[in-house]
């Protein structure tokens, strides 16, 4: 008789007050297990904090002997968020107050993080941080050193199959098992035991080679800073350095013992405009004499960030930090303007530039940042704004043989950033990949990245990414003029303006329910805060005009013409649509390669010079479109594209809606870019792969020049691309 049926037998047997001491027992059970649970996760946490101050401990040890160039910190504004770190980097104490702990306000407690490395303080604790950021400037010196640091953060997407030693391939253990701490360095993400550090120290001497990105990282060795007042600024940071470290240890010291004695005179839990207080006139007259030397040595003030200046070959930045004193509720500000420059990169050297654009990636804008800066060197990672665009990057890398472009935003970015990179005119212009934050993402689609950031996560991660960018095909992209002409009284045309389109245009319904969904955001942005309730929305517009059918005269009001020949448009067709990429709205495949058609009409291609017409009947259609249960008629295919609009009409492009008046637009070629698709696991994708990088090396070797490497990518692109 098992457990289970004796229980019960028991229970049946039992009187009432029986009954009651079994549910008795069965409450104080859940209790004790509860409790259990309770006080292993305050062991394991109190571990991990043990284990952190031991690393802490041996780094500062150790720092003295190693002679790792180092830089200040990079503090913005944050809020406590479980997947970061949940200890302050300077005293070692939690960053969310015990009153807080579980509730939902724990989320929302202020704190400073370091943009560069991701360590995370209290206010009050960030101006007395050490001076131990990786520095991204190291022109000059023999070698790369490895930058040791606690593991504050896990960057890894796959731990189990990283979290291992870097000199004796041993795991790096489980902190309440008594394993030796472990140290990650800034610039391979290694990992080490602190007592393996000695051995190897002995027989590298400390030599970093950057890990397996070293290809894309931007390596401190060819960075050289070009600040004027150097020396100064160096002597000044030394002396203030010195006088924060001692203030700040003697406060330390003074309250743990007041701490033992029972007393709590300040909380390090920060506010915005918390201070701590003055337990000696000491202690004024050094923050005194530290505010001074930073009013001597920084005169301007900026808020939290930096800003980049535009010059040839060289980026200008603004660092600008959070002060090193906060007395009387006030914060000091410093700011430091460091001017860069590339300088003697390796040949085999292939550099990521990296693009963000914050808004298309909602949320994900300054977290992702961070993450990129922790795995590259900051200097190649800039954020796309009003005020900055794609220009000053590629500015400082305008004397690069051979880089990659990585944009991080929609298909409206994407288009942004080739525009800048044809303006550059580079002889040799970069390949552009694709970490998609937008909504549709259809050329990221395409080029197989996937259709979102949590598509990028599933896959592996933002290393998985970069491993493959390193090892991605370079195929071609057409791009196409659209010519807009508009008809006056007169009936005479006249150029009003020239668009690019990378994508698809679209004139009929599709374009007037993007046209409405538009023109409501723009009325209540705030209405529009996630992706899913845009979706509602969308979809809420497209059955407004399944009812409206505000485009059933599309036939009489639009005519299509293709190569000079005139094309009959279907009388039940509501839309027109003109195809450069097969993949509309977020994945749809309207021109369907891969299914049996009885027309005469070739393969669709994105860089075959040539354009797929089709037409739709109606939001309804693009429904079913939408599921798999319908296919868009084939109209035509041709590389002149024009259409004559009769009446006002809602067009997009690429997703930019609005209404053309009576008019003619004319689509033809504008030319070809480099984008770089991810390796398939066919032959045909690693063989792709292959053979870029014999051409790029080629090219680089001087071999074949910038116009035969462009050919040739050409012909392999028309021939490998799957």
């Amino acid at each position: 008789m098992d457990l289970g049926s004796a229980l019960v037998k028991l229970a049946a047997e039992s009187d009432a007050s029986g009954l009651n001491i079994f549910g008795w027992l069965v409450t104080a059970g859940s209790f004790g297990l509860l409790a259990l649970i309770y006080a292993f996760l305050k062991l394991q946490r109190q571990a991990s904090l043990n284990w952190v101050k031991a690393a802490a401990r041996e780094k500062k040890k150790a720092w003295k002997t190693l002679k790792c160039p180092t830089s200040r910190h990079t503090w913005t504004e944050d809020y406590c968020h479980s997947e970061q770190p949940s200890t302050c980097c300077v005293c070692l104490s939690s960053l969310v107050s015990p009153q807080t702990v579980g509730a939902k306000g724990a989320c929302n407690v202020p704190l400073h993080r370091c943009s560069i490395c991701g360590v995370a303080a209290h206010f009050n604790c960030s101006p007395y941080a050490t001076k131990d950021c990786k520095c991204v400037a190291q022109a000059g010196a023999s070698h790369l050193l490895h930058h040791w640091s606690e593991r504050w953060v896990e960057l890894d997407d796959n731990s189990d199959t990283s979290s291992f030693c870097y000199y004796c391939d041993e795991p790096c253990g489980i902190p309440f098992l008594g394993a030796s701490p472990i140290w990650r360095c800034l610039w391979c993400q290694c990992l080490i035991h602190v007592d393996c550090h000695a051995k190897l120290l002995i027989e590298t001497g400390n030599v970093c080679d950057l890990g397996p990105l070293r290809r894309l990282v931007l390596s401190p060795l060819c960075v050289k800073e070009l600040s004027s007042g150097q020396a100064t600024g160096t002597m000044l940071d030394s002396i203030k350095e010195e006088i924060i470290a001692s203030s700040v240890r003697g406060r330390m010291r003074r309250r743990r013992n007041r701490n033992k004695h029972g007393y709590n005179y300040s909380s390090f839990y920060g506010v915005p405009n918390g201070k701590l207080q003055n337990s000696s006139e000491k202690g004024s007259v050094l923050e005194s004499m530290l505010r001074g030397l930073v009013a001597l040595g920084n005169s301007n003030e900026k808020k939290n960030g930096y800003s980049m200046k535009q010059d040839s070959g060289l980026a200008t930045l603004e660092f600008t930090e959070n002060g090193s004193i906060q007395k009387n509720g006030g914060t000091m500000i410093t700011t430091d303007k460091k001017e860069y420059k590339l300088v003697d990169l390796p040949q085999d050297a292939r550099p990521l530039l990296v693009f963000i654009n914050a808004k298309s990636g909602a949320q994900y804008g300054p977290s992702l940042r961070r993450r990129l800066n922790m795995l590259l060197n900051p200097l190649q990672v800039f954020e796309l704004s009003a005020s900055q665009g794609p220009e000053v990057g590629l500015a400082l890398f305008r004397n690069v043989q051979y880089f990659r472009v990585l944009v991080c935003g929609g298909d409206g970015t994407v288009a942004w950033v080739l525009d800048a990179i044809e303006k550059e005119k580079f002889e040799s212009p970069p390949p552009v990949a694709i970490l998609p934050l937008g909504t549709g993402n259809d050329l990221s689609r395409v080029l197989r990245w996937g259709g979102g950031l949590s598509s990028v996560e599933g896959q592996g991660g933002l290393g998985a990414l970069l491993h493959d960018i390193d090892h991605a095909a370079v195929t071609m992209l057409d791009r196409w003029n659209v010519a807009i002409q508009e008809h006056d009284k007169e009936q005479s045309c006249s150029t009003k303006k020239l668009k690019f389109m990378t994508n698809y245009l679209g004139v009929g319904c599709d374009a007037k329910v993007a046209y409405d969904f538009h023109m409501m955001r723009e009325e209540r942005p705030d209405k529009f805060y996630s992706q899913f309730v845009n979706k509602l929305r969308y979809a809420k517009e497209g059955a407004k005009d399944m009812v409206d059918r505000a485009c059933a005269d599309l036939p009489w009001q639009v005519s299509l013409e293709v190569d000079g020949d005139e094309i009959e448009i279907p009388e039940d067709a509501e839309g027109v649509l003109v195809l450069n990429i097969g993949s509309y709205m977020g994945g749809v495949d309207l021109w369907q390669n891969d299914y049996e058609h009885d027309d005469d009409f070739g393969l669709q291609s994105m860089h075959d010079k040539t354009l797929e017409v089709v037409c739709i009947s109606g939001t309804w259609h693009l429904g079913k479109l939408q599921v798999g249960l319908s296919q868009a008629r084939r109209l035509a295919q041709g590389n002149v594209i024009r259409l004559h609009i009769h009446s006002p009409f809602p067009v997009q492009v690429d997703g930019e809606p609005w209404i053309q008046q009576p008019g003619c637009l004319e689509i033809t070629h504008h030319g070809q870019v480099f984008m770089l698709r991810r390796a398939s696991e066919e032959p045909t994708g690693h063989a792709a792969a292959i053979m870029t990088e014999v051409l790029v090396n080629a090219e680089c070797n001087g071999v074949i020049n910038a116009a035969q490497k462009r050919l040739l990518l050409q012909q392999m692109a028309l021939r490998l691309s799957a």
